[in-house]
């Protein structure tokens, strides 16, 4: 069982990351060390080509993973990433994207993972990214 709700990463986006708040992420579930979001489109997002900028998917990745971590250790707003590695696939379409990350490690100090970006409707990822977190020490949870 998740020990966060999608509206509460929701709300963390909009009050505590404002990048990602603006970027306008939203979570569509979250399950234990599992999590999926979506990033609604918007021009914006594109770069010459015409194709949805890599920071952009890198945030939306960093974020789903902080969910994953969250859904798995409760909201402790310190954990932080130590690492991030971004595979770029393909282009994506320009649309909505789709993230799903999962843990494969969590520790009782770092928390490993990764998230697949997807190209909505599309079955092959656009985007693979690893990453590390790290878990503050129990008494630095707020």
């Amino acid at each position: 069982m998740s020990k966060v709700t999608a509206e509460e990463l929701d709300r963390i986006a909009r009050e505590e990351v404002p990048y990602v708040g603006q970027l306008g992420v939203r979570f569509e579930s979250v399950g234990d060390g599992e999590a999926t979001a979506r990033l609604p489109f918007r021009d914006d997002l594109l770069r010459p080509g015409g194709t949805i900028t890599g920071p952009v998917m890198m945030g939306l990745a960093d974020f789903v993973m902080y969910g994953c971590v969250l859904s798995r250790i409760g909201i402790v707003k310190l954990a932080v990433t130590t690492n991030l590695t971004a595979n770029f696939l393909k282009r994506p379409k320009p649309g909505d994207l789709i993230a799903k990350g999962r843990l494969l490690k969590c520790g009782r100090r770092l928390a490993y993972g990764e998230v697949s970006i997807f190209s909505e409707g599309d079955d092959e990822p656009v985007c693979h990214v690893t990453s590390t977190y790290s878990i503050p020490p129990e008494n630095k949870a707020l």
